[in-house]
């Protein structure tokens, strides 16, 4: 799953990360930004682990956590949307060049109006 919040952008997999060791699936939470993950366990999920650098992986920075941990974080992201417009939001809280970054992912995946297929 890709995740674009106010705080960062995510890829969560349920994948094991190098190191750490679990009785359980642990999701990997994965973002190309050590601050995205950061700010993400500081805010909503004081449970993820601390990010670990993966300098040769598709993400640079790794952290884990359970997946009920994450559903419970992911309701507290949810009961923080108080925008009408995400982009904008994210340009108040992460600075115009993330929104900048944010518009061409949005601007992207306008691409899916025209495909055939699952609608």
């Amino acid at each position: 799953m890709w995740l674009f919040t106010t705080v960062g952008f995510f890829s969560i997999v349920e994948k094991p990360i190098d190191g750490v060791i679990s009785k359980e699936p642990m999701l990997a939470v994965r973002s190309r930004v050590a601050g995205d993950l950061e700010a993400l366990r500081e805010k909503y999920m004081p449970e993820l682990s601390k990010p670990i650098a993966t300098p040769r992986g598709d993400y640079k920075y790794r952290a884990s956590i359970t997946h009920e941990d994450f559903a419970r974080g992911m309701a507290k992201l949810s009961q923080d949307i108080h925008y009408d417009n995400f982009k904008t939001a994210v340009g108040k809280t992460q600075g115009y060049e993330r929104e900048h970054v944010y518009h061409g992912v949005w601007s992207a995946a306008m691409q899916l109006e025209h495909l055939k297929g699952r609608r």
